[in-house]
């Protein structure tokens, strides 16, 4: 490197706001550091790694204001590539790791570069080779290695109009930005993009889906991979992106416009076209870990700035509390972490207009700074009544890889991933026994888990599979997980799958078993869009998206995670049942309610708001050898203005192996009874037209094996 003989007129600027931003003079500059003892701005003339730089050694006596260090220079261009050397202790037995040899992120950057491939070994804070490991020092500059930061100017940069669909009326699709159209057969100019994924939103406005939960798009390494596919020799990427390096940053490689700065541009103008189109955007954020990992992982930005304090440390703060599973677990409780997280929030709701947030392994946010669980956790309790976002849809995977498990009891107004409904719902279709009754509970909302801390069914986000485990297709084909191709020997991913192949193991094309898996996969459907809560379907289950057997595709950027349009031509009457039932749903509020059913009969009314039944009207099989049951929901205590209501329904789920007559009970309008689903029947008779049902015949229907059938008033 050569350093530009340039020399650039400064001031001492403003400890806030942090992170870089433009004035009439210049760029300001500022980041938080408490126990280093220097700080150095590095200007960079280009992103190649040769660029030319100029280093602006900050005074701590005219620059530094308590812990936040701050310079303004003048004349810098909008676009001007930035990082930090920051200096200090390196003590790893104190917790301190500081080296100036390391080109360091500024953890408020707006956008950082990605032309070139990274090299974070180049980062690391020590001397790989030493025997002393992570206590030596390392004398290697990362700088021609590292990405840059960008600083952007806000000019032309609007708040957008306020978006909000009620939770009751939410249907989430959960996605990934480049695997769902990255695959030729996508039919996108912009595959893997930003870009690209806008092109799809007339796909997801006939699919009939209201909100996009995007799985990580906040800027990460793809190569931090270090295992290869034992089967082909090919290095594995990181591809979920769940290792988050700049918050504030949107990925770089899912634009399609470059990601020089480009990247934020198209990020809120994809924004903009689904809150055009009427559908949310909510991000998957990680907050519990980062790319930095343990004591052996690269020194990229925040180890750098303060480890002592951006991590929880054990006793020995040479090593790291790994509550993540990632190597490390973020301080989110320290008071300076908790702003930091609170300003990535703000921003990414202000600045670029998303709706909400799912919070990974978020039980880490309640732990404090021992790592201990937390009854009145701040974090959590100012996320839900900050005043910016109030209004912004939260959703809690409510716990973490140290054995948290908060289903059910996380604090406030948060929603929450129900993993016990997916567990439930595939124990009950799987045919185990003594689980009717849970599977009701589910079908319900979950009043078992919400209503004793006074929430409602809408805090259970519903769903059967997610991007962490099988796809709806292979729940039904496989048994045990295929995932050698990760390359650690089959030993990572969930063993605890609740699944049945239904057939032989794996793809089969014989008749008996395609049509049982067909059915199966439409019985899921059907229990997520028929209960209370809010549903969340997994991206390509309504065309029985395949990842081979793999339940933990994370490091999978090739076929087996992509999105294989194709099947739509093999299975376009299966996305035709999704879209009908997801249109059902939307048809009928008694199935969206804000309150729980109480089996009893409300105010002026004669009959209760839900019944339980068997075979014989009224006489529900609550034992262990029960495998099947039916509710009869009364459409009068749908949540409509007064005098209106709802169609009755009379929902029956079959999950035996033989064939059930079913007495059928009057519905409580005194109206016919029409049969509106039967997934037991080929299409188009398992999911009829609205206004197209037929009349059911006489008191009595009979619901195949396997098969799920509702009835609706007429």
């Amino acid at each position: 490197m050569s350093v530009s003989a340039r020399h650039y007129k400064t001031t001492p600027g403003y400890p806030l706001p942090l992170g870089a931003h433009f004035t009439r003079e210049g760029a300001q500059f500022s980041i938080f550091s408490r126990h280093c003892t220097a700080v150095t701005l590095v200007l960079f003339d280009s992103d190649a790694p040769d660029s030319s730089f100029e280093e602006i050694p900050l005074d701590p006596v005219v620059n530094r204001t308590g812990d936040i260090w701050h310079i303004a220079v003048e004349g810098l261009p909008d676009g001007q590539l930035y990082g930090y050397r920051i200096d200090g202790p390196y003590d790893p037995g104190k917790g301190h790791r500081y080296n100036r040899n390391k080109l360091l992120v500024d953890p408020c950057a707006r956008a950082i570069t990605g032309s070139r491939r990274w090299d974070f070994t180049r980062a690391l804070g020590y001397d790989a080779d030493s025997h002393d490991g992570d206590l030596s020092f390392s004398d290697v500059d990362s700088s021609p290695f590292m990405p840059r930061c960008i600083a952007m100017s806000r000019s032309g940069l609007t708040h957008g109009n306020p978006f909000s669909i009620s939770e009751r009326d939410h249907i989430i699709y959960e996605l990934h930005v480049k695997g769902f159209t990255f695959h030729p057969s996508s039919g996108v100019s912009k595959g893997g993009t930003f870009r690209g994924l806008t092109e799809k939103i007339p796909y997801l406005l006939e699919l009939g889906v209201n909100a996009v939960e995007l799985m990580p798009v906040q800027e990460f390494d793809e190569e931090d991979n270090i295992n290869v596919n034992p089967q082909t020799g090919e290095k594995l990427r990181n591809y979920w992106g769940y290792n988050t390096i700049a918050f504030f940053a949107p990925k770089g490689s899912y634009s399609s416009s470059g990601n020089m700065g480009e990247q934020v541009a198209e990020f809120r103008d994809m924004v903009s076209a689904f809150h055009e189109a009427g559908i949310e955007v909510i991000l998957d954020v990680v907050f519990n870990h980062t790319a930095e990992g343990d004591e052996t992982g690269p020194t990229l930005s925040f180890r750098g700035i303060d480890n002592s304090l951006y991590y929880i440390l054990k006793e020995d703060p040479r090593y790291y509390m790994n509550f993540s599973g990632c190597g490390n677990t973020v301080n989110c409780n320290h008071p300076f972490v908790r702003l930091f997280i609170l300003d990535v929030l703000r921003y990414w709701v202000i600045e670029m207009d998303v709706d909400g947030f799912r919070f990974d392994l978020a039980s880490i946010l309640g732990r404090d700074q021992n790592g201990t669980i937390m009854s009145n956790p701040p974090l959590i309790e100012i996320i839900g009544d900050d005043p910016i976002l109030r209004n912004t849809k939260i959703i809690a995977e409510a716990w973490d890889a140290a054995g948290a498990y908060q289903v059910g009891e996380f604090p406030g107004r948060w929603s929450e991933w129900n993993g016990k409904y997916r567990d439930d719902i595939r124990r009950f279709w799987r045919g185990d026994p003594d689980s009717v009754g849970s599977f009701a509970t589910r079908l319900c909302g979950s009043a078992d888990l919400y209503g004793r801390s006074g929430k409602g069914p809408l805090q259970s986000i519903n769903f059967v599979t997610c991007h962490d485990g099988f796809t709806l297709n292979d729940l039904v084909s496989y048994r045990k997980k295929r995932n050698l191709e990760n390359g650690e020997n089959n030993l990572d991913g969930e063993d605890y799958n609740l699944s049945s192949p239904w057939g032989p193991e794996g793809p089969d094309k014989t008749v008996h078993t395609t049509r049982m898996r067909l059915r199966l996969i439409k019985n899921f459907l059907a229990t997520l869009m028929l209960s209370q809560g809010i549903p969340m379907l997994l991206a390509g289950d309504e065309f029985r998206r395949t990842q081979r057997g793999n339940n933990n595709a994370y490091c999978q950027d090739n076929e087996i995670s992509w999105v294989d349009w194709r099947l739509i031509e093999t299975n376009g009457d299966l996305l035709r049942f999704t879209r009908e039932m997801i249109r059902f749903r939307k048809d009928h509020p008694v199935l969206r309610k804000s309150s729980f059913f109480t089996g009893e009969a409300g105010s002026g009314a004669d009959h209760p708001d839900i019944t339980w039944h068997g075979t014989r009207i009224g006489a529900p099989n609550w034992g262990e050898g029960s495998h099947c049951i039916a509710a009869l929901i009364s459409g009068a205590y749908a949540e409509l203005p007064e005098g209106r209501a709802d169609k009755d329904l009379y929902l029956i789920f079959n999950a035996s192996k033989s064939k059930l007559n079913f007495e059928i009970p009057p519905a409580p309008s005194g109206a016919r009874w029409r049969i509106a689903v039967d997934t037991s029947k080929p299409s188009p008779g398992d999911i009829y037209d609205r206004g197209r049902e037929e009349y059911l015949a006489d008191d009595h229907y009979g619901v195949d094996k396997l098969a799920t059938v509702v009835l609706v008033s007429d």
